[in-house]
C-alpha cells in the first residue's frame, strides 16, 4: 500500500527531536513492500503547504500520524498542544480519501479520548511496528480488524489490549536519510540523533506514564545490531547520539557490554543518556566515559527520603551523590531534575531538595514545579482520593498535582534560589 508517515510534532521542548517513534513504523513497512513516503513538521514555515506537497506526490492510501507531545507539562499557564494536530488531520481530510491512523507517545497515553478529539479514522496504542503492519494488511484485504493489538476506533469506550512486542530481535532498527531524516532547517546545527537499544521499564514510579507506552518488560536489542546501525549514521557524518533507553543502566550488565561494544567498534561518536540513580557503580561509569559518553541526564527528582518513597524510587539521596562523584570524576557532565510539590510535599522536603541538588554541584538543573497527572498511575489515585480530580477525568487536558498551599511559595522560593545560579532553569 502507498503510506504516508507523519509527524505532527512542531514543538521544540528543549530541544529538537526527530521523530524516531515514527522512523520504526517506516522501517517495519518497508520490510513488508509498502511504499512509504514520510514527512516531519517540525519546524515547517508553511505546514499547509508540505502537507499538500507530500499527498500530491504520494497520493496516499493510508496516513499514519504520530502524536508525541498532549502539553508542554507545565503547571503555570500550560499549553495544549492538539489543536495543531486536529488541524493536521483536518487539512489531510480535505486533500486526500486515505484512511487516517493515530499512533505516537502521546496518543498511547489518552488512546480512545485522543482519537476521538483528533476525529481521525483508528488509533493504534503502544509499539506500533507489529500492529501497524497487521493493520495495513486488513485494510488491503478488506478483512476483521477485531483483536489487532491495541487497536481504536471511534466513538467505542474499550479497545483492544496493546500487544507489546515480546522481543526485539526481529525488530528493525530504523536507518539515516531512509527512515530518520534530519530536517533541511536544521543543517549545521548540533543534532542528537535519538537511539534506542532497549524498551520498557519495570520501576513503577509513581508518576510515571512509561509503562503505557513501552510495557513493564525490558528488551533489548543485540548489541552488534546496534553498533551496525550506529555505524551507519556515522557513515553520513552525524556523530552526536541521544540514547532514548528510559533507564540507560537498566540491566547494569547490558550497559557495560553496550559500551564495551562500543568502545572496541572504534566510532568516534558523543552521546549523552538517561540514567536512573541506582546501580551505576564505577566501572560503568568508566566505560561510558570511554565509549563517548559526554552528559547524563539525571533524574534524581527530589533530596528528601521522604519524598523519594513516596514516588516509589529505589534510590536514597546518599546514591545520587556517589553516583554524580562518579560521572563528575570521569568527565561526564551531569543535568539533574527536581519534581517539587508532589505528594507530602512540605517546605521543609521542598528546602531539603534544592540544597541537596545545589550541593552536588551539577552542570545544569531543572526544575518542575507541579507534577502531571497521567492516567493509571499512583499519582492519578492519589489526586482523586484527594478530590483534586474526577475519578471519571480523562486526563487529556493537562492536570497538575500540586501540594495544597505550596505553589505561591515554591515559585517565589525556586526563583530566588535561580536568581543566583544561571545553570538552573525551568
Amino acid at each position: 500500500m502507498r503510506v504516508l508517515l507523519i509527524s505532527a510534532n512542531t514543538e521544540l521542548i528543549n530541544m529538537p527531536v526527530l521523530p524516531l517513534g515514527l522512523a520504526y513504523v517506516a522501517a517495519a513497512a518497508d520490510t513488508q513492500g509498502h511504499t512509504v513516503k514520510m514527512l516531519n513538521l517540525m519546524m515547517q514555515t508553511d505546514t499547509q503547504k508540505a502537507l499538500h506537497k507530500a499527498i500530491v506526490d504520494c497520493n496516499p492510501e493510508i496516513i499514519g500520524i504520530s502524536v508525541r507531545n498532549i502539553d508542554d507539562q507545565k503547571m503555570e499557564n500550560p499549553r495544549f498542544l492538539l489543536g495543531a494536530v486536529k488541524e493536521v488531520v483536518a487539512h489531510c481530510r480535505k486533500l486526500s480519501h486515505a484512511t487516517i491512523i493515530l499512533g505516537g507517545a502521546g496518543f498511547s497515553i489518552f488512546p480512545q479520548v485522543t482519537l476521538d478529539f483528533l476525529g481521525a479514522d483508528i488509533g493504534l496504542q503502544g509499539e506500533g511496528e507489529n500492529s501497524f503492519l497487521t493493520l495495513l494488511e486488513r485494510l488491503r484485504d478488506k478483512t476483521d480488524l477485531s483483536e489487532i493489538p491495541g487497536l481504536c476506533l471511534p466513538g467505542r469506550t474499550s479497545r483492544s489490549e496493546s500487544g507489546h512486542i515480546k522481543s526485539l530481535r526481529d525488530v528493525k532498527l530504523p536507518l539515516p536519510v531512509v527512515h530518520l531524516l534530519t530536517p533541511s532547517n536544521l543543517e549545521g546545527k548540533e543534532v542528537w540523533i535519538p537511539f534506542q537499544t532497549r524498551r520498557g521499564c519495570p520501576l513503577d514510579c509513581s508518576y510515571c506514564s512509561t509503562a503505557t507506552i513501552e510495557g513493564r518488560a525490558i528488551r533489548k536489542h543485540d548489541p552488534k545490531k546496534v553498533i551496525d546501525a550506529i555505524s551507519r549514521y556515522v557513515e553520513v557524518g552525524l556523530d552526536h547520539f541521544f540514547f532514548v533507553d528510559n533507564t540507560f543502566n537498566l540491566p547494569n550488565s547490558y550497559a557495560k557490554t553496550l559500551c564495551e561494544h562500543l568502545i572496541s567498534s572504534r566510532l568516534k561518536i558523543n552521546w549523552r543518556c538517561i540514567l536512573y540513580p541506582w546501580k551505576v557503580d564505577n566501572e560503568l561509569v568508566e566505560k561510558m566515559a570511554k565509549a563517548g559518553c559526554k552528559e547524563v541526564s539525571l533524574g534524581f527528582e527530589s533530596g528528601s527520603e521522604k519524598i523519594l518513597a513516596k514516588m516509589n524510587k529505589r534510590y536514597t539521596p546518599v546514591d545520587v551523590r556517589q553516583i554524580s562523584e562518579r560521572l563528575k570524576k570521569f568527565g561526564i557532565s551531569r543535568m539533574g531534575f527536581l519534581l517539587l510539590g508532589g505528594p507530602g510535599e512540605t517546605r521543609e522536603t521542598a528546602n531539603e531538595s534544592l540544597c541537596f541538588a545545589d550541593s552536588l554541584g551539577l552542570e545544569a538543573m531543572k526544575i518542575t514545579i507541579g507534577i502531571r497527572i497521567y492516567p493509571h498511575t499512583p499519582l492519578a489515585q492519589a489526586a482523586i482520593k484527594e478530590g483534586l480530580i474526577e475519578a471519571d477525568d480523562t486526563l487529556l487536558f493537562p492536570k497538575f498535582y500540586m501540594t495544597k498551599g505550596m505553589e505561591s511559595w515554591l515559585r517565589k522560593t525556586v526563583k530566588s534560589w535561580m536568581d543566583t545560579r544561571p545553570n538552573w532553569l525551568m
